[in-house]
Parts: structure tokens; C-alpha cells; sequence
């Protein structure tokens, strides 16, 4: 049984599916109470005797724990595998691996400084890229692969999109504290479910080859005088779009090569501004003669709330939610329908292996990569050659503090 710690908040909800491990400490960031109410709800879902550690070193020190999944901000990443490395080299405890949150990094440096600390300490990494565990994707894959492929050819194009209304927290607003804007919040996630679904099942990412990347990014919303000052109010005066905007929209094709030098191409769509029922994430793939269409918002049954049925606002029917009333689609099962339990079913079973994820650090290294050349373009207004040269010390504009639309 793999015993799991956890550094700031997370699905824990999904752990009631997974088999073989329990949730064990939380570590939180001590100006809030995140850590005590995710210790609530591991006992309340009763997926493990989980308690607070006042530092990441004391959960590393306690034998029963096993694996750490990475879940604070993106600017707290390497800090927290930096002492997670220390701890283990000067002998302080041993884990068996460690998991971390999209992005990996918020640029490429950043993410190759938490491949190289894994690497150092002999950890098995798992990247928590929760879509490409989706049953729906899992399954349309397969489908389309070995029958659609395999009689008529492999796929030639795939899309992505996530979108919906804008983050929750403050710091996801912030291009310097989160890496930039939507672009690398959400096409993470993009990016690399639609890899995965061009590439053929057990296939190795490098079948695929990225030689150009083209990609445009806009703040089509939140810069607007009203919602910039709703950003400000909401944040303490913090959150500065009139002068420090980030991207609320952003789109980028890639353009691949396969094995035999075939042309293949991703499409990613990424958004802040989306107002609907809540979070919509569609997919597609597209094949001589097959496709596979995803759109979480039509998995599941509806609902209809007459305008005389009021109540606080919140997020009961969808994630993301943005109205309490009208026709509403409901997401069932949003863990398992996101990918959230085959993400982290994958994580332990692979860690109780000894095995190195199928899903893991150096996709989020290969990710990024693709995320900062995705920024190259926009800021320069053309297609880049892929990898560009400077891509080890490139950052966002946004990041900086210096983008505008």
C-alpha cells in the first residue's frame, strides 16, 4: 500500500476510487487553512487517517509515507522539490516517488530543474496530466485506433479546448506568479491531450516529432476597464490588468512529423471567457475516414431551474459553474469523467511497481517546451521552428510583467 502525502490542495475526492493507498498529511501554506480542510475531508471521505506536517521534510521523515504529490501554486514548484531532494539526500526519510501538478514548470528551465532533482534522488515521477485518463478519451482512442487506423490509416489532425470563466485564486491571475496567462494555465493540458491522441496506442512520445509551432494570444475580456476592476477588488487591489494584463484567450497549431515523415497537427484552444453552464473541455480527432468528437458538457443528464428556485451561488452541478438557474448539463462523476481517478489509479499502481509512469516528468518537460515556443510566436507574430534556440532561457513577456495586447 502506497501511503501519500500531499503538498496543497487537490482532488482528494478522487481518491475514493483508488485502491491501495491512502492519503496519510497535508502540507499547506501557513497564511490559510487548506491543509485542515483537506484533513477534513480525507477523514470525512474515509481514504485515509490523514494529519498536518508543519514542512515538507517532516512528511519525507515519516516511514508510513511513500510518494508525494505535488499540488501548490506554480511558483512554489521547484522550492518544494528542492527540499524534497534535500531531505532525502541528507538521509532525513525515502519516498518511492513523487507526483506533481500541471504545469511542471513555469517556463523550460523550470521544468528541467524538477526533471533533474527527480533524476538526482532516484524518484520515480508521475506528471499529473489528469485528460489523457479520461474514460472517454481512453476509450474513443482505442476505438479509433484499432478500427478505424487500422483499416484506413492513422489520424491526421486533433483539436483541443478547455474553457471556461477564469481561475479561482488570485495567483492564477498573476503572469509572474503562474507562468503567464491561459496560455500555460490551460494548453498544458491541451497540448497534450491531443499528442496523445495522435500518437498510436503504446507508442513513444518521439514518434511524433514537433517541427513548428504557431500560436496567438489576446485579453478579450478581462482587460476591459469593468472586469479588470472586478480582478482588482477580488484580489485586494493586487491583480493589476489595466497595467499587467495576461492572456485571457490564446490558440496554437503544431505541426508534427511521424516516423514516416507524414504531416500531423494539433489545434489548441484555450480560454478565460467562455460563460456558459461552467468548465468545457472538447476534443476531436480526425482520420481518413473516422472521427471522435468529446464535449464534457453533453456527457451527462440535464437539469432545468425556474427562476423561482434561488440559492448561493456555487458549484454542485459543474466545476466552474456560472449560474444556479435555467437548463443546466450535470457532470455526474466529475473525478472520473476529467481523468482525475485513472490519473491517480495510474500514479499508485505504477509507484507500488517500481515502474516510472507511463505519464511523467519528461512529458511535462516536453510540454512546456511546447508552451514557450506557443509564447515565442504570439510575441513575435510568426510560425517558429521548432525547438528554437533560446528556448532554455526563454520567458514569457507576460511572466515579466511587459505584455500587451
Amino acid at each position: 500500500m502506497i501511503g501519500g502525502g500531499f503538498v496543497g490542495k487537490f482532488h482528494i475526492r478522487s481518491w475514493v476510487a483508488v485502491r491501495d493507498a491512502d492519503i496519510l498529511g497535508v502540507v499547506g501554506r501557513p497564511d490559510d487553512n487548506t491543509a485542515e480542510e483537506a484533513v477534513a475531508l480525507v477523514r470525512q471521505l474515509g481514504v485515509g487517517q490523514a494529519k498536518v506536517y508543519e514542512s515538507i521534510t517532516d512528511m519525507v521523515a515519516d516511514p508510513a509515507i511513500h510518494a508525494l504529490w505535488i499540488c501548490a501554486p506554480n511558483f512554489a514548484r521547484i522550492e518544494i522539490m528542492e527540499e524534497i531532494a534535500d531531505a532525502i539526500e541528507a538521509g532525513k526519510g525515502e519516498l518511492v516517488g513523487v507526483a506533481c501538478e500541471k504545469p511542471l514548470g513555469r517556463n523550460a528551465a523550470e521544468a528541467r530543474r524538477m526533471l533533474e532533482l527527480v533524476e538526482k534522488v532516484g524518484l520515480l515521477d508521475g506528471y499529473l496530466e489528469n485528460q489523457l485518463f479520461s474514460p472517454a478519451i481512453v476509450r474513443g482512442k482505442d476505438l479509433l485506433w484499432s478500427r478505424g487506423a487500422a483499416l484506413t490509416g492513422p489520424p491526421y489532425l486533433a483539436r483541443a479546448a478547455e474553457e471556461h470563466s477564469g481561475p479561482h485564486m488570485p495567483w492564477f491571475w498573476e503572469g509572474e506568479l503562474q507562468g503567464g496567462g491561459v496560455l500555460n494555465d490551460m494548453m498544458c493540458h491541451s497540448v497534450e491531450v491531443a499528442q496523445f491522441l495522435l500518437t498510436a496506442p503504446g507508442a513513444a512520445r518521439d514518434t511524433l516529432t514537433p517541427v513548428k509551432v504557431s500560436a496567438h494570444t489576446s485579453c478579450l475580456k478581462w482587460l476591459q476597464p469593468h472586469y479588470a476592476d472586478r480582478l482588482a477588488a477580488n484580489s485586494g487591489g493586487k491583480t493589476d490588468y489595466r497595467n499587467r494584463p495576461a492572456e485571457d484567450f490564446a490558440r496554437t497549431l503544431v505541426e508534427y512529423r511521424d516516423s514516416d515523415g507524414n504531416e500531423r497537427v494539433l489545434e489548441a484552444t484555450t480560454s478565460w471567457c467562455f460563460v456558459g453552464a461552467g468548465l468545457r473541455l472538447s476534443m476531436e480527432m480526425l482520420g481518413p475516414e473516422y472521427s471522435l468528437s468529446v464535449n464534457t458538457l453533453d456527457a451527462g443528464p440535464k437539469v432545468f431551474f425556474s427562476r423561482e428556485v434561488t440559492g448561493d451561488a456555487g458549484e454542485d452541478i459543474v466545476e466552474k459553474q456560472n449560474a444556479e438557474m435555467g437548463l443546466m448539463p450535470v457532470v455526474s462523476d466529475e473525478e472520473a469523467e476529467y481523468g482525475y481517478v485513472g490519473e491517480n489509479r495510474h500514479m499508485v499502481q505504477s509507484f507500488l511497481a517500481g515502474t516510472r509512469p507511463s505519464e511523467n516528468f519528461s512529458d511535462g518537460v516536453a510540454v512546456t517546451e511546447l508552451l514557450m515556443t506557443a509564447y515565442m510566436s504570439a510575441e513575435q507574430e510568426k510560425t517558429i521552428p521548432f525547438p528554437p534556440p533560446d528556448l532554455a532561457t526563454f520567458v514569457p513577456a507576460v511572466a515579466k510583467g511587459e505584455w500587451r495586447p
